[in-house]
């Protein structure tokens, strides 16, 4: 299952289950005879081992094989430090700007490998295959890419889209039972901004299956609903593809949408510390924050709001605000107010309408204004 897409004048195609085996016949018209670099954790070092002699067979004799950078894995990992190492690492394989960077892992792996493919030599090749259920239905599918500094997620980027994204499902076979629902948490978010709830029910009857002993041999292993799961991500990618394709680079309140819940989680993830939540963990909490937001300020339809937070309550999601994870209000406060997606120096939240998302700016620049919003959502008394 292929699905293309062109974001900023870059053709994108995404590929759906394929194996790790066929990665490399993919890849191989894009690398050439050029050297290449696998950037990998050491969750994943054992896939990209998969994928490297094959890359290298169709090289000449004094490019054999490919480079290879294996980084820590985690939240904690994606810190310029290691966007050095890929660099130096690039630099040691010989690369080029005719070479390839060749990301595989989850979002922290992919956006850093992204991020480090954007600036080596101003601009070398790139190909991402995301091995997370996060990574393939939102971080790397888009072109954004970037790693946390100052304690803020993601607060240095760039915008550089892969031209091959492959997606192995079989990686998701190990995939630990926290990461699958941190992925599902993007599912939701994604199926919440569509213009009806259709896709949000399909991903609901996936609940019981979730939460089975068995899991996630019982969704991967049954024909009915390994299809389901596959037909989820085909239809998360598109939604987000379409929404990047109208707005590739965010200069419009298009791609916006696709921060739905992102706002609060990525504050909630700074102020409960950088990789204790998952980000995954961090919008779940964020969407039942938006819906209340919503709902206060006569946008959201509260029985919308409902069904959604019903819906992540089913998944096992904390919902609750304050959420218990939360160290100090005033360090939530601190990450919610330099949030990067300010506008004219007014914050941006994106909450449910009745049907689908939309924008709204707070109005006013002062930080008394977005706590009086805080207390709303909080239910205390302002």
């Amino acid at each position: 299952m292929n699905l293309t897409f062109t974001f900023g004048g870059v053709a994108s195609t995404i590929y759906i289950e394929e194996a790790v085996d066929n990665i490399h016949a993919i890849l191989g018209g894009a690398i050439g005879r050029g050297a290449c670099l696998l950037v990998c954790d050491k969750n994943t070092a054992g896939i990209a081992v998969r994928i490297a002699p094959g890359l290298a067979a169709g090289k000449s004799v004094a490019a054999q094989t490919c480079g290879m950078c294996v980084l820590p894995a985690g939240e904690s990992a994606k810190n310029w430090a290691n966007v050095e190492k890929i660099l130096k690492a690039a630099g040691d394989a010989g690369l080029g700007r005719d070479g390839v960077f060749i990301g595989v892992g989850g979002g922290v792996i992919t956006d850093m490998t992204a991020f480090a493919a954007s600036v080596y030599m101003r601009g070398a090749k790139l190909a991402l295959a995301p091995t997370t259920l996060l990574g393939m239905v939102d971080a790397a599918v888009g072109g954004k890419t970037g790693f946390d500094l100052f304690g803020i997620k993601n607060f240095i980027g760039t915008f550089y889209p892969s031209p091959f994204i492959i997606m192995p499902v079989e990686s998701l076979s190990t995939l630990p039972g926290r990461e699958w629902k941190s992925g599902f948490a993007e599912l939701l978010k994604t199926a919440v901004l569509d213009d009806n709830d259709d896709f949000l029910d399909r991903i609901g009857s996936l609940k019981d299956a979730f939460s089975s002993p068995d899991f996630p041999a019982n969704i991967l292993q049954n024909t009915f609903l390994r299809g389901e799961l596959l037909a989820c991500i085909a239809r998360c990618v598109e939604i987000k593809g379409r929404v990047v394709e109208d707005d590739p680079e965010e200069t419009g309140t298009r791609r916006r949408l696709l921060n739905l819940g992102h706002t609060f989680g990525h504050a909630l993830e700074a102020s409960a510390g950088l990789g204790l939540l998952t980000h995954g963990e961090a919008v779940a909490w964020g969407i039942a924050r938006a819906c209340d937001l919503g709902r206060s300020l006569g946008v959201t339809c509260p029985v919308r709001a409902e069904k959604i937070t019903a819906l992540l309550d089913s998944f096992g999601y904390e919902t609750r605000a304050p959420h218990p994870g939360m160290k100090e209000t005033g360090r939530f406060m601190d990450a919610l107010f330099h949030d990067k997606k300010k506008k004219a120096g007014k914050l941006a939240f994106i909450v449910p309408e009745r049907r689908g998302c939309g924008v709204v700016f707070i109005e006013k620049n002062e930080r008394t204004e977005i706590e009086r919003i805080i207390h709303i959502i909080n239910g205390e008394a302002t």
